[in-house]
Order: structure tokens, then C-alpha cells, then sequence
């Protein structure tokens, strides 16, 4: 799964254009988070269908970044994103991203957005819920 990382002005209207442009083309958003600090912000973006995004946020003439997201599942108790946010800076991993995508019992599923999504991979598999 790729998530679309999305650079936007800090004024108003800017989340509607996109949320706008997405479902006049029937594309469902699955899941979002953003920020913004100073003027401008940028919002990580989840949806049903990525060709469809990819072409759509074409449209809006905003810099967009598609990256792979890997999940992984964490114990939902303190210390734990830390841990595997650790790993990663360790490996010289950066995080663009995280997004929270699930919850089931004691533990929580969080997609991470890094520079290097293989290496993600071989991190996280090492301190998820078994780690």
C-alpha cells in the first residue's frame, strides 16, 4: 500500500480541494493525518484506490509524494512506538510518516512512512508485537 504525501498551503480551504477532487472521482479516503507549521503543512493520505489518487491529485498542481507504508503491529502500552521509532533512526531510517491503522486486543497497527521502506520492513518485523 502507498500513502500519498501531500504539501499544501496553511489557508483555508486547502484540505477541502483535496478531499473535493478525491470524491467527485469516487475515491474513498481511508484513512488521513496532517499538520501545519508556519505556512505551509503537508497531509499523509490513505485511499481505496491509488491509481485513480495518483491521476487525480495530478489535477491540483500540488507536490505530491507517494511512498510505500509498511505496517507493523506494536503492544499497545508505553514505550512501544519508541522502541521501534529507535530501531529505525539507529539504520539511518527517516519516518515521513505514521499513521495509526488499526487496533485488535492489546496491540495497535501503525503504517510508517520512511525513506527506505525494505529496510522498514526488516526493522519493524524485529519489534512488533514479538519483539
Amino acid at each position: 500500500m502507498h500513502a500519498f504525501l501531500v504539501e499544501l498551503e496553511n489557508k483555508p480551504g486547502a484540505i477541502a480541494a483535496i478531499g473535493e477532487t478525491l470524491g467527485s472521482r469516487g475515491i474513498n479516503i481511508e484513512n488521513i493525518a496532517g499538520s501545519a507549521c508556519g505556512s505551509s503543512g503537508r497531509v499523509t493520505i490513505l485511499t481505496s484506490d491509488e491509481a485513480a489518487t495518483r491521476q487525480a491529485l495530478g489535477t491540483l498542481g500540488l507536490k505530491v509524494d507517494e511512498i510505500e507504508m509498511v505496517e507493523t503491529s506494536l503492544p499497545h502500552q508505553p514505550g512501544s512506538l519508541g522502541k521501534a521509532a529507535r530501531r529505525l533512526a539507529e539504520a539511518g531510517v527517516n519516518v515521513e510518516s505514521i499513521l495509526p491503522t488499526g487496533m485488535s486486543g492489546g496491540e495497535v497497527t501503525i503504517g510508517f512512512v520512511t525513506s527506505d521502506p525494505a529496510r522498514t520492513r526488516e526493522i519493524l518485523a524485529t519489534v512488533g508485537a514479538k519483539g
